[in-house]
């Protein structure tokens, strides 16, 4: 409580207030006012918050680990958008991912910053290559809220930090020197060599006609298209008029170098020192296929190298090859390089080594002669290849010269296909060769007797008599036993074997079949090659939506209807019965030799065994040796005379022309063979009257060379 104030005063202090009141010469009533209430502040209105740009980010990177550059372009700001199309921006990532030869990229998001509307992500990518090994890269990604939702901001630096406007990747190649292809004795059937462009410069040209004339006569070129080649020229550019060898270039030099206006550039090329010889087996090279290019691009290759097409050129492409080296650069506009991002020395190609020598193959060739068809030589007990003739052949030469554009174009347009190795790719079908399987089958799945008899008129009627059959002997074997359906090639024999076999399980000949290695590919090692096919239920439905019919099975017995094999296939089929049961990989690679000297040696491998008890196996080898030396052997007469022992069987394939196709298989000696042999003739005749004594003479030549190699 405050302190009192004494009455006196305050009486005194109350006069003095009203006497002041008084004074005033007017008394003012004021109205009441009633007091003016404080505002309510409004509420001051939250932002809503933005979404998170990190979902955007890692869909943006996800998608790049995928190739998925659609979704990627679609996760843009509208004006980056703006500023490059969706080809535009596919093509700076697939440019620079296949200079740096990138198999795979991997990304992982690091942190996330966000400013307002603007947000920045750190991330490293990394780039798994071909050439360089792994690939890492720190790098950010900017962000921006714009049209409602988050976009990227993009600069080349998302593709890699060294990038940028004007700035590209580039792989600057170091192409190394190509391995080359030897047979078994060392002989160089495919080796570097050089070649020399022989041309004109226009504007030099003193003595035109004289000019086309002479390289006209020295390059085969008509002088017609040389002087188009001229006329369509600027006076100062380099007209090649075609290739020459190095050798013939330093022979006709004196005539060149006084020729004024004409020119020769040299330049490496593949080179093939034996002509046509073995030309299916070496293959030859060629321009990269468009639609292999990517897959060439993304290995180091430029794009114009020329790389094996056919043969070993192109099983054999990336030892041949060796590893491409060079730098991987940024430049800028100007080609200055403005950093180096990896190196990698290149290494020359490995050179790889045949199972075939030369004078042999050359010999197997001529004795094949310009007959359509093949020859298979194989070593029964290893499964290396001594041979493979084909015809038609060609050079392989004509590939990459690139000149002689005629003989180019007559290869591809040839209707008898010369670019086919017939003796792997070709698909026949195998006519009474295929007994072998059959009869093989009957012994172990139906349990038969060799000694069962069955009755041959020339004439079968088991699927009725709308549907009778004929044996290939008019007036028939008469009474004959199994083994000896398999001698003397009784086709009523088969028939019956084909039914039973069917009617017992439809699918046991197909799978007999295929464990003798047919209706698959052998794996061969080196060169490419024809499955062939063996008709079962699952294949003809899929093929001609139809079921198998016993019709179909007869016809499967005696090797026609549907039934197909290429001449390897059976050669390795009658190697294995040679060898005692043991189904091979054929191979015609022996090693490859890296620059360093070391090798890669293959082995021989088997690929299976056939399913044949040894009592089995024995009788049908009998069997096939008395194809040539037993008295009524399909193939006596072709054999007359013999200093060794055969075994092997003809065969008589429909072609669907006039004449069939010749077959004749088999092995020598009959009872430790060292050589398995198939002969196909397209529309020759008969196999025991074609191929068989073509057969003889390649076993003799073979017999011959082997003598030598001791």
């Amino acid at each position: 409580m405050g302190p009192k104030i004494p009455r006196r005063i305050f009486l005194k202090g109350l006069g003095v207030a009203l006497l002041v009141t008084s004074c005033s010469p007017e008394i003012a009533t004021l109205p009441f006012q009633p007091p003016t209430p404080t505002p309510t502040p409004l509420p001051t209105p939250t932002p809503t918050p933005l979404p998170s740009a990190d979902a955007v980010s890692q869909t943006y990177l996800s998608a790049w680990a995928r190739g998925d550059y659609g979704t990627m372009y679609s996760l843009l700001t509208p004006e980056s958008q703006l500023r490059l199309n969706f080809t535009q921006f596919q093509s700076v990532y697939t440019d620079a991912l296949t200079q740096a030869t990138v198999k795979q990229v991997a990304t992982q998001p690091q942190s996330l910053l966000h400013t307002g509307d603007q947000a920045s992500v750190t991330f490293r990518s990394v780039w798994q290559t071909h050439l360089f090994g792994n690939l890492s890269a720190d790098n950010s990604m900017r962000l921006k809220f714009s049209q409602g939702r988050w976009g990227v901001e993009w600069q080349p630096t998302l593709v890699l930090p060294q990038l940028g406007e004007g700035v590209s990747l580039v792989f600057l190649s170091e192409q190394p020197a190509r391995g080359n292809i030897y047979d078994k004795n060392f002989h160089a059937l495919a080796t570097q060599g050089q070649m020399v462009t022989v041309g004109v410069i226009p504007q030099f040209l003193k003595d035109e006609q004289k000019v086309i004339n002479y390289l006209s006569t020295l390059t085969k070129v008509p002088p017609d298209k040389i002087k188009v080649q001229i006329d369509a020229a600027r006076p100062d550019w380099f007209v090649p008029v075609g290739e020459i060898t190095f050798e013939a270039s330093l022979e006709n030099d004196n005539m060149l170098v006084n020729l004024a206006g004409v020119d020769r550039r040299a330049h490496e090329v593949r080179t093939y020192n034996d002509g046509e010889t073995g030309a299916h087996i070496i293959g030859y090279m060629g321009k990269i296929p468009a639609e292999e290019k990517q897959e060439y691009l993304a290995q180091g290759y430029q794009g114009d190298e020329l790389v094996g097409l056919a043969g070993i050129e192109r099983w054999a492409e990336r030892d041949l090859a060796g590893q491409r080296g060079g730098r991987l650069v940024t430049l800028s506009s100007s080609r200055q390089v403005l950093s180096e991002i990896a190196t990698l020395r290149a290494r020359a190609g490995s050179s790889v080594y045949l199972t075939v020598d030369t004078p042999f193959q050359a010999t197997v060739e001529q004795l094949l002669g310009t007959r359509l068809g093949a020859v298979v030589v194989m070593d029964p007990n290893s499964g290396a290849l001594y041979a493979l003739a084909s015809y038609p052949r060609f050079k392989p030469a004509v590939f990459t010269t690139g000149f002689d554009v005629d003989a180019w174009a007559k290869l591809y347009s040839s209707e008898k296909r010369p670019l086919l190795n017939r003796a792997t790719q070709g698909l026949y079908p195998p006519a009474s060769v295929f007994k072998v399987v059959t009869i093989s089958a009957a012994l172990e799945a139906l349990g038969l007797q060799p000694d069962m008899m069955f009755v041959c008129t020339g004439k079968w009627d088991g699927l009725g008599k709308q549907f009778e059959k004929k044996c290939w002997l008019q007036g028939g074997h008469g009474r004959i036993n199994l083994v000896d359906g398999l001698t003397q090639s009784c086709d009523v024999v088969f028939y019956e074997l084909g039914l039973a076999l069917h009617r017992q399980d439809p699918q046991l000949l197909p799978n007999w079949a295929r464990a003798f290695g047919l209706g698959v590919p052998t794996d061969l090692l080196g060169l490419t090659e024809g499955a062939g096919v063996v008709p079962d239920e699952a294949w003809k439905q899929a093929n001609l939506s139809q079921p198998l019919f016993d019709g179909d099975a007869v016809n499967t017995a005696i090797g026609q209807g549907y039934m197909l094999a290429t001449p390897l296939q059976i050669a390795r089929l009658l190697a294995a019965v040679g060898n005692g049961g043991r189904l091979l990989r054929p191979r015609v690679i022996d090693k490859i030799v890296a620059v360093d000297g070391s090798e890669q040696p293959f082995e021989p491998e088997v690929a299976g065994t056939l399913p044949l008890s040894p009592e089995s196996l024995d009788l049908i080898r009998r069997s096939l040796e008395a194809v040539v030396s037993g008295a009524r052997g399909t193939a006596r007469s072709a054999f007359n005379n013999i200093t060794y022992t055969v075994a092997g069987k003809t065969g008589t394939a429909e072609s669907g022309q006039e004449k069939p196709h010749a077959w004749f298989a088999g092995y020598t000696p009959a009872d430790e063979p060292r050589v398995a042999i198939a002969v196909i003739l397209e529309h020759a005749g008969e196999g025991s009257k074609e191929a068989a004594p073509l057969f003889r003479r390649v076993v003799e030549a073979f017999f011959e060379w082997e003598a030598k190699q001791i």
